[in-house]
């Protein structure tokens, strides 16, 4: 019985060392930066590894979308929610033209929506100044396609980094 468990260990461990040494063969070997004297990086690793970055890649240049947050002013349904809705709309869009105003239908509901905030500091501080005027206004997390202004992200001098 003994000797029937050794022979099974061992061929277990035969077989392991023999499914690590295969997996080692299947490892790709990438060179950046083509011109070895100013330097060059040598990565080695499995190729499913650098498939999955190149598609992790891919599907980020292909969704053109980032969090962020907006505040839902009101959930409506029932008989003319949305007409309601959209002149909800209409009155945030006429008092607060900084901001732009959303109509969203999730059934059953029109929900009124505003703001592309960034983070959710800004819509908190958006949210206290319609509060007053909207009760029961929310923070809703939400991922709407990018519309970034770049010129805000780059900074202008030195002096501002």
């Amino acid at each position: 019985m003994k000797k029937a468990l050794l022979i099974i260990a061992t061929a277990i461990i035969i077989s392991f060392q023999f499914s690590i040494f295969n997996s080692a063969q299947a490892q790709s070997r990438y060179t950046y930066g083509g011109n070895r004297s100013k330097g060059s990086v040598v990565v080695t690793g499995d190729v499913a590894v650098s498939q999955l970055v190149e598609k992790h890649i891919d599907l980020n240049e292909r969704v053109r979308t980032i969090p962020g947050f907006r505040i839902q002013v009101a959930s409506l349904s029932g008989t003319a929610s949305k007409n309601r809705a959209f002149e909800m709309k209409e009155r945030l869009k006429a008092s607060y033209p900084e901001v732009e105003a959303y109509v969203v239908y999730d059934e059953p509901n029109f929900k009124v929506k505003v703001g592309d905030f960034r983070t959710r500091l800004e819509a908190y501080l958006f949210l206290q100044r319609i509060r007053a005027d909207y009760p029961g206004t929310i923070i809703r997390d939400n991922i709407y396609p990018m519309q970034i202004d770049w010129n805000e992200m780059v900074p202008e001098s030195e002096d501002d980094i």
